[in-house]
């Protein structure tokens, strides 16, 4: 990824759902958020993250997002994390890949054509929180068929990809890792996230 853009400040554009707007969360504990914030501290010069992403959001559902919201290619990050929806109303890991594949296409051209500019995020595992338990076993299966298809269009892509799955499978066993709700990631569950998405990203 780039240090900076033209000795600019680098905008950086989250892309996703729940997991990314951080449903019960401040919005100083969503992970883009914190993750801008580690990267001021170690002296890189980022924006406020723009965040396109809504609870609920299947992968149909951000792509006419972007496209309502006209951007511009002229982002210096751009991630990506996006599927639970689908897995949740019933679609399938067959017809989420080639949807998933689009947006990274889309990522892609709003990171100015630059892969090394878009990371992708794992899908969390909602079975090990109060709300998944009773079906934990089905939801992890589901789950890990999902990460394996947006994993394997990364690899072929050559886009960085960021595993985050397992830290979220501790929070049957912490509850201080799930939010209020019961369902979400807390803030301390995405302040875990932040050191592997910087060695992923290089820092």
């Amino acid at each position: 990824m780039q240090a900076q853009v033209n000795g600019n400040s680098i905008k950086f554009l989250a892309l996703g759902d729940s997991y990314t707007i951080g449903e019960s969360v401040p919005e100083a504990e969503r992970w883009p958020e914190q993750l801008a914030a580690e990267l001021r501290n170690r002296g890189v010069k980022i924006e406020k993250p723009r965040i396109i992403a809504v609870t609920g959001w299947r992968t149909d559902q951000l792509k006419k997002a972007i496209l309502d919201a006209q951007l511009k290619n002229e982002y210096g990050m751009v991630s990506l994390l996006i599927g639970v929806n689908n897995q949740y109303q019933g679609r399938t890991s067959a017809s989420y890949a080639p949807e998933f594949e689009g947006l990274l296409n889309m990522a892609l051209m709003l990171a100015q054509g630059r892969k090394e500019n878009v990371f992708v995020v794992s899908i969390p595992d909602y079975g090990y929180t109060p709300f998944g338990k009773p079906k934990q076993e089905s939801i992890s299966k589901a789950i890990d068929e999902f990460n394996a298809v947006n994993r394997s269009i990364c690899q072929k892509q050559g886009v960085r990809y960021v595993e985050i799955t397992d830290l979220t499978r501790q929070g049957l066993d912490h509850p201080e890792y799930v939010a209020a709700d019961n369902l979400h990631p807390s803030g301390p569950m995405y302040a875990l996230w932040i050191p592997r998405i910087l060695k992923v990203l290089g820092y």
